[in-house]
C-alpha cells in the first residue's frame, strides 16, 4: 500500500523519538500498529467488497446473455416445430383428398332400412389329435425311502 524504504522508516523513528519522548515511544508505538493493521484490514475488506461487486456484475451480464441466446434458440425450435406442424397438415390433407372416396348414393329401389343381419353359422368342431399323454417320472416319496433304508 505504501511504498517506504529503510532509510524512510528509520526517519520517522528518529522524529517520532524527538517529539514523543523515550517514555511514551513504545505505547505511541503500539497504538499506531494497531490503527496501522484496522486501516490495513479495513482497506483489504473494501477491495473484496469491489471485487465480489465486479464478479457479480459479469455473471450478471453473462446470464443476460444465456437468457438472450435460450430466447433466440427458443424461437428457433418454435419456428422450426411450427414449419414442421403446417406441412405435416398439409401432407395429411393431401392424403385425405388422395384417399377420399366418394359415397355410394342410396338407389331408389333399395329399401331405407338394410337387411336384418344373418345370425351367424355355429363353428366347426375343434379337431382333436389322438396323442397318449405324456409319461410322468416315478415321484417317492420320503417315507418309502425310510422304508427301504430299514429293510436294507
Amino acid at each position: 500500500m505504501f511504498d517506504f524504504g529503510f532509510s524512510e522508516l528509520l526517519l520517522i523513528g528518529i522524529v517520532a523519538l524527538v517529539v514523543v519522548g523515550p517514555e511514551r515511544l513504545p505505547k505511541v508505538a503500539r497504538t499506531a500498529g494497531h490503527l496501522f493493521g484496522r486501516m490495513q484490514r479495513y482497506v483489504s475488506d473494501v477491495k473484496a467488497d469491489i471485487n465480489r461487486e465486479i464478479q457479480v456484475e459479469e455473471l450478471k451480464k453473462l446470464q443476460e446473455e444465456m437468457h438472450a441466446s435460450v430466447n433466440s434458440i427458443e424461437n428457433a425450435v418454435k419456428r422450426d416445430m411450427q414449419a414442421g406442424s403446417d406441412a405435416l397438415h398439409a401432407a395429411a390433407e393431401q392424403i385425405h383428398e388422395i384417399v377420399e372416396v366418394p359415397q355410394p348414393q342410396a338407389k331408389a329401389s333399395e329399401p331405407e332400412n338394410p337387411e336384418a343381419p344373418v345370425p351367424a353359422e355355429e363353428p366347426l368342431p375343434q379337431l382333436e389329435l389322438d396323442l397318449a399323454p405324456p409319461e410322468q417320472p416315478e415321484v417317492r416319496h420320503e417315507q418309502e425311502d425310510v422304508k427301504e433304508h430299514k429293510h436294507v
